[in-house]
């Protein structure tokens, strides 16, 4: 079966740390660029980055370049989101997806979506 699942997310403090990955069963990841999006309360779900198959990052979303870090593992079929000075608006429901090809700003090319994990960023 074919599943993608993001893990790690949770409560931080305002200016903390925390990180999510993304791990595949029933296919390789090292095949696909990941994308990584958050949904927001109230809000629309926005691209925040993407990494190729050969580990070279997209960042999409202003204001979370210097902050956010997209890396992966290819052999531990795993793919991170490291998140550093976490501020109040990264409160969000954060997802991992795959495309096929390359990294891409156009969410419907993104065909396996993981469930997401709930990011909260208290003061």
């Amino acid at each position: 079966q074919v599943q993608l699942v993001e893990s790690g997310g949770g409560l931080a403090q305002d200016g903390g740390s925390l990180n999510i990955s993304c791990t595949a069963s029933g296919f390789s990841l090292g095949s696909y660029s990941v994308g990584w999006f958050r949904t927001a309360p109230g809000k629309g779900r926005r691209q925040i980055g993407c990494i190729r198959a050969n580990g070279r990052t997209h960042y999409y979303e202003r204001g979370v370049k210097d902050r956010f870090t997209l890396s992966r593992v290819n052999d531990q079929n795993i793919v991170w989101l490291h998140m550093t000075d976490l501020r109040s608006e990264d409160t969000a429901v954060y997802y991992c997806a795959t495309a096929q090809l390359r990294c891409t700003e156009n969410q419907g090319e993104y065909d396996y979506w993981g469930p997401g994990t709930q990011v909260t960023v208290s003061a």
